[in-house]
């Protein structure tokens, strides 16, 4: 605790806790009586009362419980600086609204939320804003004219979560407001003065939290299973605490390990957040992550328009208000889903992701779903649309994916898949892997690789071809998944308690050789070689010839390729896959060789 000298030269204390909060009610109203006071700060009588005198011994406050200049001096020295907001992020949890909207420029009551927070800063003479961008960066640049705001880019935003947005600017750290760009505050949540480091949380209680407030009215980890207190993620920090903080943010972010992680994570020490409370009623500030949230919160607001809700709405006959419980869900390679409910049954529907219309041919999908209905490979969609790419599906209770590393698994999955291969289905469309390795490059728009021997690797790979065009009859093409991957095996309790297995998202599904969807399978786990060749032998049980194999490590080449050009492409559009494009890439060039290798031993 630091100590400073009074006017007497006596040795004192910082205020605590609820000294300051006293000492700030009577900076703002001065004082009237212990009643008043105690119903301006929330405290009761008694601690008011031994506040006060504490305060007097302490030199911050005279006989007459007014300022002295002691106390004056510590206000100047905590006083607002400046101001941090994070607005870089997705916001994937406001499905199904289009994130054609940064999560801080939707509206409530006719207002962008990161107005109103940066309207309230100046309303207590902070100016000196910093607003970390990433997604839709584009998108705040009017902020600077407008606002007067600095915009500091997070290139890194669909990678790394807000620790490392922080990180950017922890230079900027000391007596600074710390603000999402994703809540509402009814009332002005900042004030001229401040005396101590706080972070605020709501009285209301979630599952997702992962503070609760103790009865000494310290931040506490929750325990496994214990509801938290709501975290607003608005915090206010003294330069005394920036030290501190700063040390913790940088270690976090060097490890590596906390790429995914919230700020926050940084407040920590042991059990508990290092900062005081800061706890607010359940209305007064809210952060904004969920469509629903902000449904609550403004009902009229024109980003609750939504054709996905709409849409659900018109085939289950319900208002839209009937749709409930919306929870997004993983958000996958090509598209975003969301769960929800309607009248008491719970559904998934799947959104088409960015740039998806180019990659998906939603009427060959809707033929597939017509030639696997009832065949027992996955439950018939309620409701597909060709044109917009919308599909509604029935939720599977106590759902799993397969675990690539457990063999029991891996058996079951391509037991299934060798079942639906020797249906010999039929239909009008194939899917054709080196067709679309040029149609994906050609939607970088002229635009070179990010791989400088890329030419090299295509070229060796498009070699592989004349290989795979002798290895397979015509008889041997059937409908193959495509996107048969460890992901789209889903593992789910049947109404008998059993466990079911179903292949889902067919929306690549062609004619084509079967085998491809081994390769498929082996690329996505990111297998090594021996992996792969663990799962050639689980579907063959063992008795997969020289000339099949070499031909599968051909698909693994030309499949790495394919969808490593689908990553370049996706990443122009700001969707970013980290090490799995990398690999991808990895899986054109070594599987090429490998390819060669087997084929001169035949």
């Amino acid at each position: 605790m630091k100590m400073s000298k009074t006017a007497d030269n006596s040795t004192t204390k910082n205020p605590s806790l609820q000294e300051s909060i006293v000492l700030q009610a009577l900076k703002e109203n001065g004082y009237t009586n212990q009643r008043m006071l105690s119903e301006e700060t929330e405290l009761s009588i008694g601690v008011v009362n031994q506040s006060l005198k504490a305060l007097e011994e302490k030199g911050m406050i005279d006989e007459n419980d007014a300022l002295t200049k002691e106390a004056q001096k510590l206000f100047k020295g905590m006083r607002p600086k400046n101001a941090i907001i994070l607005a870089a992020g997705f916001g994937m949890r406001m499905v199904p609204i289009n994130l054609t909207t940064p999560k801080a420029l939707l509206e409530v009551k006719g207002e962008p939320l990161i107005e109103r927070i940066i309207d309230q800063l100046h309303e207590v003479g902070v100016t000196d804003i910093t607003v970390v961008v990433g997604f839709m960066k584009e998108s705040f640049e009017y902020l600077i004219d407008e606002k007067g705001v600095e915009l500091e880019v997070n290139d890194q935003y669909a990678v790394r979560n807000n620790l490392y947005s922080l990180g950017l600017v922890m230079e900027k750290i000391g007596n600074t407001y710390i603000v999402p760009g994703d809540i509402w505050c009814a009332e002005n949540p900042f004030s001229k003065d401040e005396l101590y480091s706080w972070y605020m949380v709501s009285e209301e209680l979630d599952d997702i939290s992962d503070v609760r407030v103790n009865r000494k009215k310290q931040l506490v980890r929750v325990k496994e299973g214990e509801l938290g207190n709501k975290m607003i993620g608005l915090s206010y920090i003294t330069k005394d605490d920036a030290v501190c903080l700063t040390h913790s943010m940088k270690e976090l972010i060097d490890s590596g390990r906390y790429d995914h992680s919230f700020w926050e994570e940084a407040l920590y020490k042991g059990d508990r957040m290092t900062v005081k409370c800061r706890l607010v009623p359940r209305d007064e500030a809210v952060e904004i992550t969920t469509y629903e949230q902000l449904r609550e919160l403004d009902a009229d607001s024109d980003h609750l328009k939504s054709d996905a809700i709409t849409t659900i709405a018109s085939v289950f006959g319900v208002k839209e208000t009937d749709v409930t419980d919306i929870r997004v869900l993983k958000k996958g390679m090509t598209n975003r889903s969301f769960l929800f409910s309607v009248k008491g049954e719970r559904y998934i529907m799947r959104i088409p992701g960015e740039g998806t219309d180019k990659l998906i041919n939603r009427v060959n999908e809707a033929t597939v779903f017509k030639t696997i209905s009832g065949l027992g490979l996955c439950d018939d969609p309620v409701y597909i649309d060709p044109k917009k790419g919308y599909k509604i599906t029935k939720y599977l209770d106590n759902i799993r994916v397969c675990d690539p590393e457990d063999e029991t698994d891996l058996k079951k999955c391509m037991k299934l898949l060798k079942k639906f291969h020797d249906m010999k289905l039929k239909v009008d469309h194939s899917f054709d892997i080196f067709r679309q390795i040029e149609f994906y490059e050609s939607l970088w728009e002229g635009k070179p690789s990010i791989y400088r021997d890329y030419e090299k690797t295509k070229s060796n790979v498009l070699s592989l071809k004349s290989y795979i065009d002798d290895s397979v009859k015509p008889e041997d093409r059937c409908l193959t998944h495509i996107d048969a991957v460890m992901d789209n095996f889903l593992f789910y309790e049947m109404p008998d308690g059993s466990e079911g297995l179903q292949l889902t998202d067919w929306e690549y599904a062609g004619m084509q050789d079967p085998h491809v969807d081994i390769a498929m399978f082996s690329i996505y786990a990111m297998y090594d070689k021996q992996e792969v060749d663990r799962l050639i032998d689980i579907y063959f049980e063992g008795k997969c010839p020289k000339e099949t194999r070499a031909k599968i490590y051909c698909y693994v080449a030309a499949c790495g390729l394919l969808w490593s050009n689908w990553c370049e492409f996706k990443r122009a559009l700001g969707v970013e896959f980290g090490e799995y494009a990398l690999r991808q890439y990895r899986f054109a060039k070594d599987y090429y060789k490998y390819a060669k290798e087997l084929m001169q031993e035949l």
